[in-house]
């Protein structure tokens, strides 16, 4: 009898009363309990999170900041609200705390009391971390406690992202301001250095006029030194000339009736007498008339001088906002000698001026005097002859050379006066004159660091950014958020279902073929029994199950595709390719039975647990200890998850080939393995006879 008759025969013993056919229908189903019902369970968790209760406490008091108020911890509760994330509850801390103790809440998650004010912080200059309380129970369920970290870690980053761009905005806003003020130094160094060069035309003027003041001032002593040698001159000479003509005054008066003899005896002194007296007065009005000239353009000149430095010290000190204290502290000590300087020229100039009158009547009784003495020398010898014109004429000599010698007297003092000014108005203006030179030069410096400060300050202008609003938010949002993850999953799966499916559905046709040889026998016993072929019985006992195998993957996948709504890249494919799986795990099962006997049932179980741990069909098998990256490569299972991955969720079919050609080897294998049994149970032992265990 062949083996597809004999598989046919095993078969047909479902078909004999209700609960072999009962069982064989449960045999079908079998698979949908591990595959179909497990995937349903959790098919797609992360899409009802909004079902877990998580505690929400909202401690957060607000704060204000560049005077706007800022409530972060109520921003972020109502966009977690919104969000759906999970069942939200808004209770209180103390609450929060009990129901994540008694299993009331899941987890809870808190902003603090000074939440606010340590996000705004950032923006301050004391900044410092806002922290969100996450509170967690294991013994609740640990699987929540994971996901949440995930969850939260994406409101950590929302809520970070917009405490930065707050700080990253203040620190533009400071670049804006900072362009501004340096624009405004740029133009202020601008005014500076226009300011400079015009102060430095104005020292240069002023070194000029100081020069000729100086000039003028050296003349000026001079002039007075002579002026006042020449009036102790005239005070002396006037002095003795009128002590002369009082004595002959009192001599002409006293002895008038004996004058006659003595003016006869004594013309010719006479006559050299009074030609002393009027060359005397001569050389007193020459001088007169050189003071009257020199001091009124020595006291302009010095006050001219003292005008313009008082100016170049206004401008450069009084009415600039920043003045060089180097510059002021000299520049002011020279207004302050310039002017006095000015005091002293005017002073003698007042003098002269004030004296005016009285040296022109000192002119005019010179010149009188002169005239006088001229008359009288004239007349000398002949003065005997007229005595009473000449008594009269001697008295009028004796009162105006008194005059004279007060006149000369008081010009003499006044021009011991006016050379001390003149000296110090000298010593003044030659001050003027080098501090002048030293303004100058240090204009000259002044002006040259003025200009390389303007230049720089425009240069920096033009590199100290200056953002407007828009691009202040542009430049905010790249650097609050520098690094963002440009994710790119190739083939994703659209749920945790279909994730997992790829480990799953070889684990349900697995127990569905251990599961089968309970019913089925692995050899079968007429064929035993008759001598058939070892490979002929073999197959005899693989063909059921495999066609119930063929089944169950047809049933299965029907409700995963249509019930469940898996979806499948290579949806013929992955039916293929399930037929050739459970034939395989058909053809290992019914060899571990058929050589093991009862313990072959053990085994089936041992090596469901071995690919089930070192398949990756969860976390990648890199993850596992080193014992099940040792075995991963030798177990059909872990061909079979990788190639349902790409046949499920799409990518290259090298693992499906691959897996394919395992497959094929591990079924012939078995296959061969199994015949090897079926020909040893064809010889009867004791141990045949009187298993030591049997199921």
């Amino acid at each position: 009898m062949r083996s597809p008759r004999l598989a046919a025969l095993e078969l047909k013993r479902f078909g004999r009363g209700k609960l072999p056919r009962a069982a064989l229908v449960a045999l079908l189903l079998l698979p949908l309990l591990y595959g179909a019902l497990y995937l349903w369970s959790f098919w797609d968790p992360y899409g009802r999170l909004d079902k877990i209760p998580v505690a929400l406490v909202n401690n957060d008091k607000g704060t204000t900041a560049a005077g706007k108020r800022v409530a972060a911890g109520d921003e972020i509760t109502g966009k977690l609200l919104d969000s759906k994330v999970f069942d939200w509850h808004e209770v209180s801390s103390a609450e929060a705390g009990k129901g994540v103790e008694d299993g009331t809440y899941y987890l809870s998650l808190t902003m603090p009391s000074d939440f606010s004010k340590r996000i705004a912080s950032s923006s301050g200059g004391s900044p410092e971390t806002g922290a969100l309380q996450v509170r967690t129970n294991d013994a609740n369920n640990y699987i929540v406690g994971q996901i949440s970290r995930t969850v939260f870690s994406e409101v950590r980053t929302a809520a970070s992202t917009n405490a930065s761009r707050t700080f990253y905005d203040r620190i533009f806003i400071n670049f804006s301001d900072l362009h501004n003020a340096t624009e405004k130094a740029a133009k202020g160094a601008d005014d500076l250095k226009g300011g400079i060069g015009k102060a430095k035309k104005g020292s240069e003027d002023l070194a000029d006029g100081l020069k000729d003041a100086k000039d003028g001032s050296d003349r000026l002593a001079g002039g007075i030194v002579r002026l006042n040698k020449g009036a102790s001159d005239l005070e002396t000479g006037s002095r003795q000339m009128a002590d002369g003509t009082q004595q002959l005054a009192d001599k002409v008066n006293g002895v008038a009736a004996d004058v006659r003899p003595f003016l006869k005896d004594n013309g010719k002194s006479i006559g050299d007498t009074a030609r002393l007296v009027s060359d005397t007065a001569q050389t007193v009005q020459d001088n007169l008339d050189l003071l009257v000239k020199a001091a009124p353009t020595a006291a302009t000149s010095a006050r001219t001088a003292s005008d313009d430095l008082a100016d170049v010290y206004r401008t450069s000190c009084v009415d600039e906002p920043d003045p060089d204290a180097a510059l002021c502290t000299p520049l002011k000590r020279a207004k302050t000698t310039a002017a006095d300087v000015a005091d002293v020229a005017a002073d003698v100039n007042v003098l002269v001026t004030n004296q005016n009158g009285d040296l022109k009547k000192l002119s005019a009784q010179l010149t009188t005097l002169q005239r006088q003495a001229d008359d009288l020398a004239t007349r000398a010898p002949r003065l005997d002859e007229g005595l009473e014109s000449a008594v009269k004429k001697v008295n009028a000599l004796n009162t105006g050379a008194h005059k004279v010698a007060k006149g000369a007297g008081d010009l003499h003092t006044g021009l011991v006066t006016a050379r001390t000014g003149a000296t110090d108005l000298d010593s003044g203006v030659g001050s003027l004159k080098k501090g002048a030179t030293n303004l100058d030069g240090g204009l000259i410096r002044l002006g040259d660091g003025s200009a390389t400060l303007a230049e720089g300050l425009n240069d920096g202008v033009g590199k100290i950014p200056d953002y407007d609003k828009k691009d202040r938010d542009a430049r905010t949002e790249v650097m609050a958020d520098p690094v963002r993850l440009a994710s790119q999953s190739l083939h994703a799966a659209p749920n945790y279902g279909t994730g997992f499916a790829p480990y799953f559905i070889p684990l349900s046709l697995w127990v569905g073929a251990m599961v089968a040889y309970m019913l089925i026998q692995p050899l079968n016993r007429r064929a035993l029994a008759a001598g058939a072929s070892a490979w002929r019985i073999a197959f005899a006992g693989w063909l059921p199950v495999a066609a119930i195998g063929l089944l169950q993957v047809g049933a299965l996948m029907a409700v995963l595709h249509w019930a469940l709504g898996l979806e499948m890249a290579r949806a013929a494919g992955t039916v293929g390719f399930l037929a050739l799986v459970t034939c395989c795990f058909a053809a290992i099962v019914q060899w571990l039975n058929a050589r093991f006997g009862a313990a072959g049932r053990i085994l089936v179980l041992a090596v469901l647990m071995l690919q089930l741990t070192s398949a990756g069909g969860t976390y990648p098998v890199q993850t596992s200890p080193g014992f099940f990256n040792a075995i991963h490569p030798y177990l059909p299972m872990s061909y079979i998850v990788d190639g349902l991955r790409r046949l499920i969720t799409g990518g290259g079919l090298g693992p499906v080939w691959q897996g394919s050609a395992v497959l094929l080897a591990f079924t012939v294998g078995a296959l061969a393995l199994t015949a090897l049994a079926a020909r040893r149970k064809q010889v009867w032992t004791l141990d045949r006879l009187h298993p030591e265990l049997s199921l």
